[in-house]
């Protein structure tokens, strides 16, 4: 059983920036996919960005390319999501996933993922 704890949600303006943090336990977290996932109110949850923790292999979504950085950090069983340049459309709860069985393919489909995290609230104002 893997559990996942995310942190570091909350309220910004417009061009600010937000650091989220995922803290894994209950797996070897050093050749895992794991994943930043985002739902919006009355929206279908969508994916923001993936790695892969053996080899720092990464994919984003369209929409956050450029803006957003997935990260990890294997001595500490800890995934990041660093999100510059943040716009009112980022606001969602944003959730962490974990695929332990799936090797290197990490994909950005939240169906891939089999442990999820209960979330965090990012906010942001124009």
């Amino acid at each position: 059983q893997v559990q996942l704890v995310e942190s570091g949600g909350g309220s910004e303006q417009a061009g600010g920036s937000l650091r989220l943090s995922c803290a894994a336990s209950g797996a070897t977290f050093s050749s895992n996919c794991m994943g930043w996932f985002r739902q919006a109110p009355g929206k279908a949850r969508e994916a923001v960005a993936v790695i892969y923790t053996g080899a720092g292999s990464t994919r984003y979504a369209d929409s956050v390319k450029g803006r957003f950085t997935i990260s990890q950090d294997n001595a500490k069983n800890t995934v990041f999501l660093q999100m510059n340049s943040l716009i009112p459309e980022d606001t969602a709860m944003y959730f962490c996933a974990a695929d332990p069985y799936g090797g290197s393919w990490c994909m950005l489909a939240s169906e891939q993922y089999i442990y999820w995290g209960q979330g965090t609230q990012v906010t942001v104002s124009s």
